[in-house]
């Protein structure tokens, strides 16, 4: 049985800790001009110290410290070199996500670092084994692909939670909301004897929910403090070491899940959001010859705000997605019956994205708006 006490624990401690942590990472960051400065591609209007990364990296580092005192946990800790990999990853993509936002670092530059940080989470072991793909089996992961995979998953990832981080509270929100799904899943496969209970993903979860809970009260609209680069490279880094972990150890003779058929689709669902905008970017900037890289105002929080929500509203919009699409995760598993409504719900969440972000849906509320200003001036 999984300590689940010792688990909330972590996430409280991580939480009091990033909380204390962001006055001094506030103060700091303006001191030193560590700020994000307003400009026409940026929602903010002020200026803004990026010091949330820095908070989150303390609160994770001061949180793991505080596991290390909790029996069970200490044991899961000491088991393996993986949370030792996880901290040195996590430092270097911080690290690197820092320099990004102090002077734009070039993409390559800026992709190194990331192969950087997943080579230490791979060489520490903090990576998948095994591939469950649907009507393909199950696959093991040889040494000559899997630091490949490793370092594709910790871009993809990477890369998804930093697009998204352009509305106050929204990067933060949904992977708080998704890493503590996580945790509860993997917990519920250790009960379940589906895991090892010295596996490290719902730990790694757990930080990740805490340090978020505890930056979301600086940054929640209106914003005193940013992650930055630095903060979200770091999210999506820690997101694809539990994912890994979790996911891509799967025992090939389970099938109480509609999930288990992939597990790797999990972090799929829970991080549909940001997922789905950095899939969209890529085939949208792709498509104009643009770089990956260069940055628009087309991503789905902006779209929500040209339909008319605010800022707020739009967060928790995405929010509450991300919790919609979590629950689909975990559902099936405190319930086996509802696995025969997952095909079905997928659809309806597939054609209501589709019917939301539409393009051709978007020009059709512009034309009503313009159409409705005419009359409104004739009428006058």
């Amino acid at each position: 049985m999984p300590n689940v006490v010792a688990y909330v624990a972590v996430i409280l401690i991580g939480t009091l800790v990033t909380l204390v942590a962001n006055v001094p990472a506030r103060k700091i960051s303006l001191r030193i001009g560590y700020t994000a400065q307003p400009d026409e591609r940026k929602v903010h209007q002020v200026v803004t110290p990026y010091g949330g990364g820095a908070a989150m990296l303390v609160g994770f580092s001061i949180a793991l410290l505080c596991a290390m005192a909790i029996p069970p946990l200490r044991a899961i800790i000491l088991s393996s070199h993986e949370m030792l990999g996880v901290l040195l990853a996590t430092g270097v993509i911080f690290v690197v996500g820092v320099l990004d936002d102090f002077r734009e670092m070039s993409a390559p530059a800026k992709v190194a670092g990331q192969i950087l940080a997943a080579s230490l989470l791979y060489f520490s072991g903090c990576t998948m084994y095994q591939l469950k793909l649907p009507f393909a089996g199950f696959v093991v992961l040889g040494p000559s692909i899997l630091p490949l995979i490793t370092a594709a998953w910790v871009f993809a990832l990477s890369n998804a939670v930093n697009l998204i981080d352009g509305l106050d509270g929204l990067a933060g929100g949904i992977v708080a909301i998704a890493s503590g799904t996580l945790c509860v899943y993997g917990l519920r496969l250790e009960h379940d004897g589906l895991l090892p209970a010295n596996n490290v993903g719902p730990l790694i979860a757990a930080l990740t929910c805490g340090i978020c809970l505890g930056f979301l009260r600086d940054n929640f609209h209106p914003a005193k403090l940013f992650m930055g680069d630095a903060g979200a490279l770091m999210l999506g880094l820690l997101m694809s070491a539990s994912t890994m972990v979790i996911g891509g150890r799967t025992p090939p003779a389970s099938g109480v899940t509609f999930f288990f058929f992939a597990p790797l689709l999990i972090p799929v669902f829970i991080l549909g959001v940001p997922l789905i905008d950095a899939v969209w970017a890529f085939v949208r900037r792709t498509a104009s010859g643009q770089g990956f890289h260069t940055p628009d105002k087309n991503h789905i929080h902006h779209r929500l705000m040209r339909l008319g929500h605010g800022h707020r509203r739009t967060v928790v919009i995405l929010w509450l997605w991300t919790a919609l699409l979590c629950g689909f995760v975990l559902l099936p598993l405190f319930d086996t019956h509802a696995n025969v409504f997952i095909p079905l719900g997928v659809a309806l969440l597939l054609i209501g994205l589709f019917t939301w972000f539409s393009p051709l849906l978007n020009r059709f509320y512009v034309k009503r708006e313009a159409a409705t200003r005419v009359r409104e001036s004739t009428h006058h």
